[in-house]
């Protein structure tokens, strides 16, 4: 082809497509989207602040947010090998990295959609024309063409919806990879609690096995002083209750501590058998943790499930967009280059080559409201989206709030049962003392050794909630994870945007 014949076809083309898009810009207003809106409407950080929640629960403020591995100050190194085993075999985790995989496709395939597309093409047709179509041939005439060439389809992005569909592909993506996150926070934290639970229960079984011993002790007194003729059945009959009793929560507190041993295999991604591997943790120490000064403003990027909500925002705000662009006219240029011929040994030569340019332009005029419809779906998906994100916010820092203060009343608690410990201890050793001198009886020291046994038991609860508020604080406050760049989420003017 000369250069003059592709310069004067490129004008023709030019020209017909101004025609062509003037006159869809002309029928424009036959499909719109008038009087479709949002409703939904992005809570700000400001309207929830939970300074004053904060400020009386006692708490001091710093700067010292949970750190990535923030599981490492619990100090057990049993502890720290099984997160770092469930890291590697965790289904819920394998199942969050396919959904990033799945997103990451989804969106590498929206952003090839806005690229020129080619393709090669080899054919042979086989066409038979009978004569009684051909008004002057007495014979049907039968050809094969060959034909080898190139295909190429570009379509203009005129309004930005192909763009804005791979902004949405790519925000949901993002916020997939958020996602895989928050599901390696929640099963550190899964596994910490657990491994806890695991560690009261050595030490409830522990004062199980006291108790059950004491109570035993008593029974073997009560039954010879009854053989002494000094107490009654009646009262052999209640000692012998008691130790049944206490015997069965000694079988209660040693099922307690398997159930919590498979509660952590199942976690880690392994059988039962891997249960019985696992020894008995050490005394663990609560998450030491200040509640962070800018908590509301730097909130935002330190919870993975608020990111992920304000990301899916995000993208349902581009998805309408998209949507938007599917009312005015779209614009697609193809064309073709190669050969043909219907007979082979023709089919390299100058005399085979064709070519076409073909510009086209499209425009809704009349679709029984298909447009619409899916515009005012994409509407319905941002609200909800927003709605989640309002929901997450709250959730999030009410949570903080919650931990806190359970912390802080927990500390109460804790101080106040010690208290209690330490009353009952002295009373046991004073009947002891007074057994020993020959003033009291040993039952009596038994019993007040009860108390103390008890008294101990509220103790160990209690330090066992100190630790899971303060792993619960370590979730509540993002775990150690946060945005290169903590963004805030879609503003006011981005919103009116979408809704107009």
């Amino acid at each position: 082809m000369s250069m003059n014949k592709l310069t004067n076809l490129c004008r023709r083309g030019y020209a017909a497509t101004s025609e062509l898009l003037l006159l869809g810009i002309m029928l424009g207003g036959c499909a719109g989207s008038e009087g479709l809106l949002t409703q939904g409407v992005i809570a700000s950080p400001a309207s929830l602040s939970a300074n004053k929640s904060l400020a009386n629960s006692g708490t001091s403020y710093a700067s010292n947010w949970p750190a990535e591995d923030w599981w490492h100050s619990l100090g057990d190194v049993q502890l720290d090998a099984l997160i770092n085993e469930a890291m590697q075999a965790s289904p819920d985790l394998a199942a969050a990295a396919a959904r990033v995989r799945q997103a990451s496709a989804l969106s590498m395939n929206a952003d090839a959609l806005r690229s020129p597309s080619i393709s090669a093409m080899a054919m042979v047709q086989g066409i038979r024309i009978p004569s009684s179509a051909m008004p002057s041939s007495s014979s049907d005439l039968n050809f094969t063409p060959k034909v080898l060439g190139l295909n190429g389809s570009y379509n203009v992005d005129l309004w930005g919806g192909e763009r804005a569909t791979w902004e949405a592909a790519l925000g949901r993506q993002r916020a997939s990879e958020v996602d895989a996150q928050a599901a390696r926070l929640t099963l550190s934290v899964d596994i910490a609690r657990a491994y806890a639970r695991l560690g009261n229960a050595y030490q409830v079984h522990d004062i199980a096995r006291k108790n059950a011993e004491r109570v035993q002790h008593l029974l073997e007194l009560v039954t010879q002083r009854v053989t002494a003729g000094i107490d009654s059945t009646a009262q052999q009959h209640q000692a012998e209750a008691q130790a049944a009793a206490t015997r069965q929560r000694f079988a209660q507190a040693a099922q307690a501590i398997e159930s919590e041993q498979i509660a952590l295999a199942i976690l880690i991604g392994k059988g039962p058998d891997r249960a019985t591997e696992i020894t008995r943790p050490s005394v663990l120490q609560p998450v030491q943790l200040a509640v962070p000064g800018n908590l509301p403003a730097d909130l935002l990027g330190r919870r993975p499930d608020i990111v992920a909500a304000r990301l899916r925002a995000e993208a349902a705000q581009r998805d309408i967009d998209a949507s938007k662009a599917g009312f005015y006219p779209s614009f697609n240029l193809s064309a073709a280059i190669g050969l043909v011929s219907l007979h082979t040994n023709d089919l390299m030569s100058l005399q085979s080559r064709y070519y076409s340019v073909t510009p086209a332009i499209s425009l809704p005029i009349f679709d029984a409201g298909r447009l619409r419809a899916n515009l005012a779906g994409r509407n319905a998906e941002y609200d909800i989206a927003v709605a989640q994100y309002n929901k997450t916010l709250v959730g999030a820092f009410n949570q903080v709030a919650l931990q806190i203060q359970a912390t802080q009343a927990l500390i109460a608690q804790e101080s106040a049962q010690s208290q209690s410990v330490n009353a009952a201890r002295e009373a046991w050793i004073l009947a002891m003392q007074r057994y020993r001198h020959g003033i009291g009886s040993y039952i009596e020291a038994l019993i007040d050794e009860q108390s103390v046994l008890a008294a101990e038991m509220m103790l160990s609860e209690i330090r066992g909630q100190q630790i899971d508020t303060a792993i619960q604080l370590v979730h509540a406050l993002g775990g150690g994870y946060a945005t290169e760049a903590p963004n805030a989420p879609p503003s006011t003017t981005q919103t009116s945007k979408v809704s107009s």
